[in-house]
């Protein structure tokens, strides 16, 4: 999809060709991240702040018009709440297996340890899903006010 970047940025060409080389790489980064974070450092959190992150580039690049063209603001409102829900749904999983909320162990009757791994796995991505689009939420208000 080609999109047209405000008047001001079409004098930069150059900070334009390097956000198309970087924006993917973000987003890239991010999903590392993300599914990285139960071995070693990261997470939901901060995966979901720098997936943001690549798409406020975005947004600051080719016009907030354009952002909310390629994520439109219902999109960020559904993903909020979905997220809760995904990090809430596991912790009413874990307890109609007769565990404890958020006892992961009892995800899999199998191993209590791959039960933990899968536990840990999708609340990480309710906890990515649900930051991601807040900071989204909180950047499409912060630009679309007019300046007084």
């Amino acid at each position: 999809m080609s999109v047209k970047p405000p008047m001001r940025m079409r004098e930069k060409v150059l900070l334009r060709v390097a956000s198309q080389v970087f924006i993917p790489l973000i987003l890239l980064f991010g999903l590392y991240v993300q599914f990285h974070g139960d071995f070693g450092p990261g997470g939901g959190f901060q995966a979901g702040v720098i997936f943001a992150a690549g798409f406020v580039l975005f947004g600051l690049i080719f016009g907030l018009e354009a952002l909310q063209r390629v994520v439109p603001l219902s999109v960020v409102e559904s993903c909020v709440a979905l997220g809760l829900l995904i990090y809430g749904g596991v912790g009413v999983s874990c307890l109609l297996r007769g565990g404890q909320f958020l006892d992961y162990g009892v995800l899999d009757h199998h191993s209590s340890m791959h039960g933990q791994h899968l536990g840990i796995l999708i609340i990480e991505l309710g906890v990515g899903l649900t930051v991601a689009a807040t900071m989204l939420a909180i950047f499409y208000a912060m630009a679309g006010r007019g300046r007084t």
